[in-house]
């Protein structure tokens, strides 16, 4: 067996899996063994579960032995920790949930178990999705595999840095308002935000329900219409869930991009974008010319101005009402010290959330309160079907449109918790594409001050297979996605 087999992409694993020239167990241990080599340093996982990993492993032997072999199985693979995984503690990085054992899975944990998948364990995230850096973990910071002093970006900070760390083969993430294709454009990863609805919810612990999506984050994107195949699909089980039937998204890879229309907006090389971000982004456009793409660069999108307002109208609101239900009585942490319910009430909120998690309640809460409604909330709303209407007309003309991910690379730790506008100002570029339901993916197109930049593709509804093809056509026309940290 080889040494360095967990630096392998889902691909090449799974031909040498149903080849049988490496075993499912084999490939585990790898990366438990390299979990073991890095993980102090790097601090990408909640919980690291190698017992399970190892009996999920040998079944996904049997399996290929039988020859009932598909995409996802004997691949060893996080998942973000606001999934839930039964008989695994699913935490949310919370203090209010640090002990919650779910009693059954997500639908994409299923999915993936019933294809024989290994789960290595459950990544670190900002508390309930919330942040853009995985600081607002209740339990640690993750560091970014690319420079140890640097945020990995976030919520899905701990998935993004344990795929760009090789401590995993690829990982599922949540992107509620950028938290897979932020945290990706920082670590070198690819990262991808499916359209609204094509991926199952149900199970995924809510934080703004109209926003939030499970998505994959991995080594290539190939990769990512690997792991996208075996997750989507329609689910009774959410309402929100679209009926469309099941894809196969590595199908339209190669196809190229020759005559395809690329927009590029002009609102999002944002005033303070970093020099090097806006250069690398260009660039990565004209590559996309080059393969025989026309490019319009002179797109608006008015509305995008205003579409963080939106979301830190729409999302804490959400919030606000999904969060009320851990009061301490049906599950989670309950503070018992208290002489009255109502005392208990306050104090197992108190201290169960983080303040992060607590100033998010408590704007959604004044934004749905009688008197603030209309002013805030409905009209955030009426902003929200303008944004969404901005992006239809732009599909008439365009087949995708093009964008950095992120208007900086990685900041320091430390560097924006004690002003939360600039953190949220992590998010503008990635924002618009949640408000308005729409695909779109994060592929390496570079580096700022040594550290990665992403390159942002999006999509119209259901164009999933789109953005995958031309982030591909861009993949295979560059080197970065070559590139690994040291560490």
């Amino acid at each position: 067996m080889q040494n360095d087999i967990y630096k392998l992409t889902i691909k090449e694993a799974r031909t040498l899996l149903d080849a049988r020239e490496v075993s499912s167990v084999e490939l585990t241990k790898s990366f438990i063994d390299r979990i073991d080599s890095v993980e102090s340093r790097v601090r990408a996982f909640v919980r690291v579960t190698p017992e399970v990993a190892i009996e999920q492993a040998e079944r996904a032997d049997l399996a290929i032995s039988q020859g009932h072999s598909s995409l996802m199985t004997g691949i060893p693979l996080q998942i973000k920790d606001n999934m839930c995984t039964k008989g695994i503690v699913t935490t949310c990085s919370s203090i209010m949930l640090r002990d919650f054992v779910p009693p059954y899975s997500a639908t994409v944990v299923d999915r993936l178990e019933s294809e024989n998948a290994v789960v290595i364990g459950k990544g670190n995230m900002d508390e309930f999705a919330m942040g853009s850096s995985t600081e607002n973990s209740a339990f640690h910071s993750t560091h970014n595999p690319w420079d140890l002093e640097r945020v990995p970006g976030g919520s899905s900070g701990g998935p993004a840095a344990s795929v760009s760390a090789s401590e995993s083969m690829a990982a599922l993430g949540s992107d509620t308002g950028g938290s897979i294709r932020q945290p990706a454009a920082l670590c070198g990863v690819v990262g991808m935000k499916p359209t609204y609805g094509l991926v199952s919810r149900y199970g995924l612990v809510a934080f703004a329900s109209s926003l939030d999506q499970i998505g994959p984050i991995t080594r290539d994107v190939t990769d990512s219409a690997m792991l996208l195949t075996a997750i989507s699909g329609h689910d009774p089980k959410d309402s929100t869930s679209i009926p469309v039937p099941k894809q196969d998204f590595t199908k339209a890879l190669d196809k190229g991009i020759k005559g395809m229309k690329i927009g590029v907006p002009k609102e999002y090389f944002v005033d303070g974008i970093d020099s090097e971000v806006d250069q690398a982004t260009r660039e990565a456009i004209e590559v996309l010319q080059s393969l025989g793409a026309s490019v319009d660069w002179e797109v608006s999108l008015p509305s995008t101005e205003y579409a963080l307002a939106v979301y830190y109208i729409i999302a804490p609101s959400e919030c606000s009402a999904n969060l009320a239900r851990y009061d301490g009585v049906k599950y989670g942490y309950s503070d018992q010290s208290s002489e009255s319910m109502w005392a208990e009430l306050e104090n197992t909120r108190q201290q169960g959330f983080g303040p992060e998690v607590k100033r998010r309640i408590m704007l959604g809460t004044y934004s749905l309160s009688a008197g603030y409604y209309d002013a805030y909330y409905l009209k955030a709303l009426k902003v929200r079907t303008l944004i969404s209407e901005e992006f239809s007309e732009a599909f008439k003309k365009y087949d995708v449109l093009v964008t950095p991910t992120s208007p900086t690379p990685a900041f320091k730790i430390g560097e924006k918790t004690a002003d939360p506008l600039q953190m949220y100002l992590s998010d503008v570029l990635t924002i618009p594409v949640n408000i308005a339901g729409l695909p779109g993916i994060s592929v390496q197109c570079g580096f700022s001050q040594g550290l990665p930049v992403g390159l942002q593709i999006i999509g119209p509804q259901m164009g999933d297979a789109t953005i995958l093809r031309v982030a591909h056509a861009y993949e295979q026309a560059s080197e970065w996605h070559k590139l690994r940290p040291e560490i």
